[in-house]
């Protein structure tokens, strides 16, 4: 990863964000233990110095969440940094994370679980710890983007070795929300893997912003990053549905996906414009419809950020440079229009036919009584139409500059002020060069224009394959069998004597092999040796990972004299300790009470129907209260009735219907 104390723009941006996520932590915290404190108290006085103290609390927690929120405005750091006169482009900021330490757990879950020797794996602990570590700074290029999904493919492992379906090995994780700053801690591995999902969709959207959108390539690479961007996040909300943090539910992930490709779309407009554009009828037709289908995926942008609940997440500024964009971009496709029925006069030489073929085409319908080939014909209907596109051009160019400077934060973006006011000075120019005494008198509305384009944007799917990783932990054997599901005997050593050249056993499946066929008489099933039994070790050397043959060969090379073997017993993981037991453990026996309440628990669920089991993160309380694995504090009162309440995007914690 990068270096955290670099003090780069970005680097800056991401400490800030680490300041104000830990000062969110503290006034939630203060904000739920007043809260607590006023359900608990009786006493008037005290119930009035809580309320002024929750006054104060909640208006420091609104100043926060709006410096949150010029970080996540900040686009002028995430641009590239040649000259270029185009509106700025949105990236995602980072999730920032606390540290966590992997050593403890993992060495006693291979000790307890494996029956091996954990100090054998604290390099790979600490590889795993390493990596962790660096994708919390990666860099803005493809190598980032690939040590991340390297970090998210190597939780895969790590969750089927270590992660047990039926119960926690204690470690714990805390992601910050990053539009919120809310802490969400789960001992969960899948908040680990959806957050380092949602941060390669971030990261490719810093890459995106980042290109040279003054050049073709840069604005190909920054196409393709943005569709990659949303596929990674539309992924995300399709995998992992349950998320408890605000900035992964599936409401907001569906608007960041449709943010995402509207970048990409807007890109494509930009690539076609590159080279300047032809003041040529079929020409300005084409564009004219290109930029109409900008405007459009922007205003269905800046209608989704204004749904509930996204509406009280999402960055106010976000919303309104959507809807800025969109004004903006609609602006154009009637300045568009305007040029090509104010510049070219129907010529003999020209194909009558297409062009009344391709003007239709940009409308629903024509205003009445206007026939498009009388239009075309008609020198005073063509500059009256014209005249009236222009005028819708700059009541949009206004409404934009309009939005523009009651968002202060946008205000203060100086390149979009720029843009925003050379288009609206270029349409009022055009309108001016067309004005003539007597137009009061011939005043129509012009139509909508219909969108078009030739350039499809969808989502770009993650390509997780073509990253190729390495289990950490390989060496505790083929994952297929060795894993967090199967419990194991611990190693047992057989001392095996040839007979007659006989083994006494026969040897299948791949890795690792599988006794099967002992002969109950041998020296070997004497020895321990059982049906079924797995062979991990001949002769001391480890044989994980060989197949029957290559065993065989050992088994084979020794001759006739004695060869120890280290095999295990695959355990029936239906006969384990019912999971409100803590203290049963593997190899442990069962004591009469605990067979007893084995029984009792079985005669209770013949008789009593299971219920549904909770989905991962759960966003109710039922399941915080069992497992206690989302950030909460105690409520003083217990018991205490459900009360409804609005949510938003500080409601902590110890209330019935929070999310944390």
């Amino acid at each position: 990863g990068c270096n955290r104390l670099a003090e780069t723009g970005r680097s800056k941006l991401q400490n800030q964000r680490a300041v104000l996520n830990q000062q969110i932590l503290k006034a939630v915290r203060m904000r739920a233990g007043a809260e607590n404190l006023l359900r608990a108290t009786t006493n008037n006085k005290v119930r009035e110095q809580v309320l002024l103290e929750l006054s104060f609390v909640n208006s420091d927690l609104q100043i926060l969440k709006e410096e949150l929120e010029g970080l996540n405005i900040s686009v002028e750091v995430y641009q590239n940094a040649e000259e270029t006169f185009s509106i700025p482009l949105v990236p995602l900021g980072l999730k920032e994370t606390k540290d966590v330490d992997f050593t403890l757990p993992l060495k006693d879950f291979i000790l307890e679980h494996y029956s091996q020797d954990s100090s054998d794996y604290e390099d790979e602990i600490a590889d795993l710890m390493d990596l962790r570590q660096a994708c919390r700074t990666p860099s803005r290029d493809e190598a980032g983007i690939e040590m991340l999904i390297s970090y998210f493919l190597q939780l895969g492992y790590v969750e089927n070795r270590f992660f047990p379906p039926t119960r926690h090995i204690g470690v714990l994780f805390t992601w910050y929300d990053s539009f919120t700053g809310v802490p969400v801690c789960q001992q969960n591995l899948l908040l680990e893997k959806a957050s380092v999902l949602f941060n390669i969709g971030a990261l490719y959207t810093q890459i995106g912003t980042r290109c040279n959108r003054q050049t073709q390539s840069g604005l190909e690479n920054a196409v393709d990053a943005f569709q990659k961007a949303a596929g990674v996040l539309s992924y995300l909300k399709e995998t992992f549905t349950h998320t408890p943090s605000y900035d992964m539910s599936p409401a907001m992930l569906n608007v960041l996906v449709k943010m995402m490709l509207a970048q990409a779309r807007e890109c494509v407009f930009e690539q076609l414009g590159l080279s300047g554009i032809r003041n040529e009828f079929f020409t300005l037709v084409k564009m004219t419809q290109e930029v109409a289908k900008v405007g459009e995926v922007y205003m269905l942008v800046n209608t989704a950020m204004n749904q509930e609940p996204v509406k009280e997440n999402i960055p106010y500024s976000w919303s309104k440079l959507a809807q800025i964009k969109s004004d903006h971009y609609k602006a154009l496709a009637h300045y568009f229009t305007a040029t090509l029925l104010c510049d070219h006069e129907l010529q003999p030489s020209d194909d009558e036919d297409q062009q009344e073929k391709a003007l239709s085409q940009l409308y629903d319908c024509v205003p009445e009584g206007l026939v498009v080939r009388a239009v075309l014909k008609d020198k005073v209907q063509r500059k009256q139409l014209g005249k009236a596109h222009l005028h819708r051009a700059i009541v949009y160019h206004e409404e934009a500059l309009r939005v523009c400077g009651l968002c202060k934060k946008l205000r203060n973006i100086e390149i979009l002020q720029e843009v925003l006011t050379a288009a609206h000075k270029r349409s009022l120019l055009k309108y001016a060069q067309q004005e003539t005494e007597d137009d009061f008198l011939s005043l129509i509305q012009a139509p909508d224009i219909l969108s078009k384009t030739e350039h499809k944007i969808e989502t770009i799917a993650p390509q997780f394959s073509k990253v190729k990783v390495k289990d950490f932990f390989h060496k505790l054997g083929p994952l297929t069998v060795f894993s967090a599901k199967q419990r194991w005997t611990a190693p047992r050593t057989i001392c095996l004597h040839h007979e007659a050249g006989e083994l006494g056993f026969s040897l299948k499946g791949g890795s690792p092999v599988q006794v099967y066929c002992l002969d109950p008489v041998c020296s070997a099933a004497s020895a321990g040796l059982k049906e079924g039994d797995y062979i991990v070790s001949v002769g001391g050397m480890d044989c994980k990972w060989l197949g029957v043959n290559e065993v065989l060969e050992k088994l084979k090379s020794v001759g006739k004299q004695p060869l120890e073997l280290e095999v295990i017993s695959c355990q029936d993981t239906g006969a384990s300790l019912h999971s409100k037991s803590a203290t049963y453990s593997m190899g442990m026996q069962k004591t009469y009470s605990l067979i007893c309440l084995a029984m009792d628990e079985d005669k209770i669920d013949q008789t009593k129907k299971a219920p549904l089991k909770l989905p991962f993160l759960s966003w109710g309380t039922k399941n915080r209260q069992k497992a206690a694995s989302t950030l909460c504090l105690p409520s003083a009162v217990a018991g205490s009735s459900q009360i409804k309440k609005k949510l938003s995007p500080f409601t902590l914690l110890n209330t019935e219907s929070s999310l944390y």
